[in-house]
């Protein structure tokens, strides 16, 4: 059986409720004892509303639709970046979800390989992104895809 596909195109301001009300997947997992729930959401939602209002021309929002009755099933949020060591081109996911309860249809991985294939299309040389640990599903599809550990970013509460 193959993968179904999907409509994967660029964001307008028609999708910005749609992509603002995935916001709370973003912390749906154990976060670190550290991080509150409430907190992560509303800078997730600051972000990502500020990206949405000033349309940054390094930031780019895709949506995945079903193709046959075009219901937005998930976006991924693209950014071009600098890579600090050595000044190329990369390419970073900011944000990715699925809606509820579409999980395992291949929305994710969709998402995904559109974010490789526009990755290389504008000659980015890494495409990178940052997961919480207890996101165990995300981090499964990540793997699986050949995503690997770059830097390891650790935190120290200080209280």
């Amino acid at each position: 059986m193959s993968e179904p596909s999907y409509l994967i195109r660029l964001a307008s301001p028609d999708d910005d409720d749609f992509i603002l009300g995935l916001v709370p997947r973003f912390v749906d997992f154990p976060l670190p004892a550290w991080r509150r729930r409430n907190e992560c959401i509303e800078g997730i939602r600051r972000d990502i509303s500020s990206h949405l209002e000033d349309q940054p021309a390094n930031s780019f929002m895709f949506i995945a639709e079903d193709p046959e009755d075009g219901r937005p099933l998930g976006f991924v949020h693209l950014q071009k970046v600098q890579d600090f060591f050595n000044g190329r081109t990369n390419c970073h996911i900011s944000d990715l979800a699925v809606t509820p309860g579409e999980e395992g249809r291949g929305i994710g991985r969709a998402l995904l390989e559109h974010s490789q294939a526009w990755a290389r299309e504008h000659h980015c040389h890494i495409l990178t992104l940052a997961v919480f640990p207890g996101n165990e599903r995300a981090r499964k599809l990540y793997e699986t895809s050949g995503f690997g550990v770059d830097l390891l970013r650790m935190a120290l509460p200080l209280r």
